[in-house]
């Protein structure tokens, strides 16, 4: 067998057919190049552009934790109550929780007969926590005015708020960053004071029972 030719008419037929098809899709209005090029970004429709919603991915914040605390108000007879705070923080420092103390009894612990000798004008400078528990606590504002009992009361609150933290054990005192000796209940003056020293005014237990 010999190989097959191919005659100049059928390469003609193969040219026109080529040229009416190069034709076709010049009157539908799409270019025609020779060569392969790069469509500019703003022919692209818009769609294509789109990144795929599979590949798309929400990474959502995590809330900060929060955290109970205790501090301590003073009741109508004079001794100590606890009531809980919420605090934004998991780990709240002795200066936020004093914080909270100075804001005071809400609306229904004042309506029960809650009060604070803890003037609201109490600023807490710092608070620091040294070595076997000790905390130091710098205030400002209108504490250092207290006197009498309502001192006593005042000392006390802030003992007992600041001791509900664990690692603190016991409290000493600065008043715009000088230290100062702070009453006990019996009106003895010590420059570090713990529960222990107000154990007359620590509050009661509560009723056992059904």
């Amino acid at each position: 067998m010999s190989p097959r030719s191919h005659p100049a008419g059928h390469r003609r037929r193969r040219g026109a057919v080529a040229a009416a098809a190069a034709l076709s899709l010049a009157a539908c209005g799409v270019p025609v190049d020779r060569t392969p090029t790069a469509i500019p970004k703003n022919a692209i429709p818009f769609g294509l552009l789109q990144p795929s919603a599979r590949s798309t991915t929400t990474t959502t914040a995590a809330s900060p934790g929060q955290s109970t605390v205790k501090i301590f108000l003073v009741t109508s007879g004079g001794r100590l109550a606890v009531a809980d705070r919420q605090l934004p923080e998991a780990q709240p420092s002795v200066a936020e929780v004093l914080q909270a103390l100075v804001r005071g009894p809400t609306a229904a612990e004042t309506a029960s007969g809650l009060q604070s000798a803890v003037p609201a004008q109490t600023t807490v400078i710092g608070a620091t926590v040294g070595a076997g528990g000790t905390a130091t606590v710098n205030l400002g504002g209108t504490l250092g005015q207290l006197v009498g009992q309502a001192q006593i009361e005042a000392v006390a609150q802030i003992v007992f708020t600041a001791t509900a933290l664990p690692g603190v054990t016991q409290v000493g005192f600065e008043l715009a960053g000088q230290p100062i000796d702070v009453p006990v209940a019996n009106g003895a003056e010590v420059s570090v004071a713990n529960r222990v020293q107000f154990a007359s005014l620590a509050p009661l237990p509560s009723a056992a029972g059904p």
